[in-house]
């Protein structure tokens, strides 16, 4: 029901999301999806990816601070409105989005986010027949 996202801390200066996307090109781990939330000084790029684990690890190898974190991944048709109808379920039901962002895989749209209580809003998403996607299935979309 959840799929792991690396989280990596680099300095908001040129060259350094090169840095974390060479090494991840030369242990052959495929990127999923990514986004980037920066600050003055230091950013914090969040990935999925075909191998989250080896991508940590091998992150860590090359001096990169990373966390791998549990995050909900809901899998949306491909129609205007939909992400907004998830996220009203969840928001009417007292969950908090700490963090969100979307892509497209296979005509589907996935919807991954962090929620304030992860056991809450999975029941909540289980209790409304909201689509989870799981880890292996993102890899296989590929």
């Amino acid at each position: 029901m959840t799929i792991q996202q690396i989280s990596v801390f680099i300095e908001n200066k040129p060259g350094s999301l090169v840095k974390v996307l060479e090494v991840l090109k030369q242990a052959g781990i495929q990127i999923i999806a990514s986004t980037i939330a920066d600050t003055v000084d230091a950013g914090i790029y969040r990935i999925i990816c075909s191998e989250p684990v080896r991508a940590y690890q091998v992150l860590h190898d090359a001096g990169f601070s990373a966390m791998l974190t549990d995050v909900l991944a809901l899998v949306l048709d491909n129609e205007v409105g939909r992400a907004a109808d998830a996220l009203r379920i969840l928001t009417e039901s007292g969950i908090n989005i700490a963090y969100l962002y979307s892509f497209m895989l296979s005509g589907k749209g996935i919807l991954i986010l962090r929620a304030n209580d992860a056991d809450r809003a999975r029941e909540v998403i289980m209790q409304n027949n909201l689509t989870f996607v799981a880890e292996k299935d993102l890899s296989g979309w590929v």
